[in-house]
Formats: C-alpha cells, structure tokens, sequence
C-alpha cells in the first residue's frame, strides 16, 4: 500500500522497524533519556523556548487540549471556518459552554487578515482566535504570521494555531511570530502513525491557563508540566511512538529544517505541474505545500477515482468531504515519498482519468505528461 495521503503517510523503514523493537516501560532511565530528547527536539521544530507536550491523542484531541487549558465557560471566541477543522474547533468550543463567533471563508480560500481586525475591533471582548494554519479538507494555507501581529501585543486575546497539517512541513516559528498555543500531529510530516499529539502554550496562554477553569483532567497541561518537570509524562506512554519520534527528530534536525521543508515544497510544486500539464484547477487559492487539493475534470467524480486507486493499485489518496465531496482530490506531500512514488500516482492518475473522460484524455496525452514530469524531477533535484 502506497499512502499519499494528507495523513496519515508513509512510513520511513527505519521507523517501522523501530515501531518492531521489543517493548520497554515507560518508567524507566531508558525511556527517561528518550523522553527528554524527544522534547528538546519537538521545542526546535516549534521554534519555542516553551515546553512542549506529548499527549497519547490524536491531533483532535491537542486541539481540544488548547481549548479546555486556556478558557472558561462564556468566554467568547474567534473562529475562522473555512473548512471541516475549523468547524471542528467552534463545534468544542460550543460543547464547552463559550461563546463562539464564527468568521465563515469560502472553501479553497484563504481568510484575510483585516476581516479578523475589523473583528477584534467590533468584539474586544474575544478572548482567543482559533484558526487552522493549514485547513486539510481544502489545503489552503492561512497567514498565520499575519494573523499573530494582531494579537501579540494585546494581553486580553490569543491566537491559537492548528498546526496538524504545517508544523514540521513549513516554517511555523511559535516564539519569533508570536502564536500562543499550537498543536501538531504525529501523522503528518513526523512520518509516524496517529496517535500522539504536540501542543505548546506561550507564556501568555500559560497566565490564560492559571485563571481556566473549563473542565479538564487527561488533557490538563498544568498536570502534563508538573510530570515532565520530573522527567515523566503524567500518564502511560506510547512508548514505540515515541521512540520513532526521538529517531525522526534527531535525522531531521541533523538534516535541517530547511532540507525538510525544501523536499516537501518540491513535491507541492511536481504535484502543481501535473495539474497544469492536465489542464486542472488547483482548489486552494493560496495553496499549502503540505498537500494539493484539485478539481477533477467535468464530470468526474473525485470518490470513484480515489477507490479505483486504492482498490485497484493499492494508492491511497483523499477526496472531497461535504462541499467538495466527489469534486476534489488532495495529495499530501508529507512522509516517506520517493519520486518514483510520485511519478507512479501521476501515470493512474492519467489512466483512470483516461477511462472516466475518454473524451478529453488519450494515451497520447498520459505519455506526453509523464516525459514532462520525468523531465521536471531530473531539472528539480
């Protein structure tokens, strides 16, 4: 099974065969050391003096950790909808009793920074904005540095940051930019399986987090600080993640973040060229280089073309959800991907293409594309 999902992704074989090693207690020095390095480790990829928290959650569950820590029941929120993560965040924060106003965007748009001023300026009583950095079900990339310069300097409000689909994919500096919680995912550019999540809070959110008192008791950072302080976590460890994790972060950060980005781009970029040879419409306005969401030819229904992959040739990749459901498919960049992976999703893409619209596309027409795209890769190295 090829996985070119948004996420989760492939799996480096170094990882997989760490996810085999024999199990080990979390309670040990040896995972103590293992522990300890997995967090210094995450604070680099966060561009963070903070700490930053492993939870045993998938990355819904550290979007709802920096709600419950930082807020309290009526207070009023911020949230830019522009996609199912974003109705996800006003969902929670309507179960926990605040007070949530919407900023609806358009599906495949970005949200424009002076809506959320004009905002902020009508409402001063919002306590947090909640914005996606990447919206997965549309991969638009919001600007989320500009979204920070107009809370940064303001006491009363914080921006908190889904960064599931961004972090480790893209810069995302939390201290430099100024973004007061953020959350990532273990499922995306960490190249491990779901199941844990990173969250860091500023030392704004953390005075936000002593006033809180949104009920909480498995996601309560206060409790998770106090555990890491001692150099434990607060409750049992997924130990087999985070030794893939401790492997992950010390290759990428001996590589370089900027060697990391620059291959995830570069996929972005050979994914934008197919869609430019095949006369298709990128989706997102402001794209994301963690995924590529495009329309399908007129008439072709993105859900049986993403079946016909995976039943037939083992190639996972994404549809559309509610909106964009049967119109769209999203390629995620993110993982352990090869160019031959890439180039080998592009030729079924022609061909089961080939089959729904005979009428615009031709063997010819694949053949002329997949030299393009060979010839772009060697140009690209």
């Amino acid at each position: 099974m090829l996985l070119l999902a948004p996420g989760p992704v492939n799996l480096h074989p170094e990882v997989q065969r760490i996810l085999s090693l024999p199990m080990i207690h979390h309670r040990t020095p040896e995972f103590d050391a293992i522990f300890a390095r997995a967090r210094q480790g995450l604070k680099r990829v966060f561009g963070t003096q903070e700490d930053v928290f492993l939870l045993a959650t998938t990355g819904s569950g550290g979007m709802e950790a920096l709600l419950v820590n930082t807020l309290s029941p009526g207070d009023k929120i911020l949230v830019v909808v522009s996609g199912k993560f974003g109705e996800r965040w006003a969902e929670m924060g309507r179960v926990f009793g605040l007070r949530v106003v919407e900023l609806n965007v358009p599906w495949g748009e970005a949200v424009q920074p002076g809506q959320v001023a004009a905002l902020l300026r009508q409402e001063p009583d919002i306590r947090a904005v909640f914005c996606q950095a990447c919206e997965t079900s549309t991969g638009v990339l919001h600007p989320v540095r500009e979204l920070a310069r107009l809370t940064r300097d303001n006491p009363d409000t914080l921006l908190l940051i889904d960064g599931i689909t961004a972090v480790g994919a893209l810069p995302m500096p939390m201290d430099e930019w100024g973004i007061d919680g953020l959350v990532a995912g273990s499922q995306k550019a960490f190249m491990l399986p779901t199941g844990l999540s990173f969250v860091s809070l500023s030392k704004k959110a953390w005075a936000f987090a002593e006033k809180s008192t949104l009920p909480k008791y498995y996601l309560d950072l206060k409790r998770e600080r106090k555990a890491n302080q001692k150099g434990e976590s607060a409750y049992s460890t997924p130990v087999p993640l985070v030794r893939a994790l401790d492997w992950v972060l010390s290759q990428t950060l001996q590589e370089g973040l900027a060697n990391l980005y620059r291959d995830i781009e570069r996929r972005a970029l050979l994914t934008r060229e197919f869609a430019r040879l095949a006369g298709l419409t990128l989706y997102a306005k402001s794209p994301s280089p963690s995924l590529t969401a495009f329309l399908t030819p007129a008439g072709v229904d993105s859900q049986k073309i993403r079946e016909e992959l995976e039943l037939q040739h083992g190639v996972t990749i994404m549809g559309g959800q509610d909106q964009a459901r049967g119109k769209i498919l999203r390629i995620g960049h993110m993982g352990y991907i090869r160019d031959e992976d890439m180039l080998k999703l592009f030729d079924l893409l022609g061909h089961a293409f080939l089959k729904a619209a005979p009428a615009d596309w031709s063997e010819d027409k694949i053949t002329k594309i997949n030299r393009a795209l060979r010839l772009w890769v060697e140009a690209h190295p």
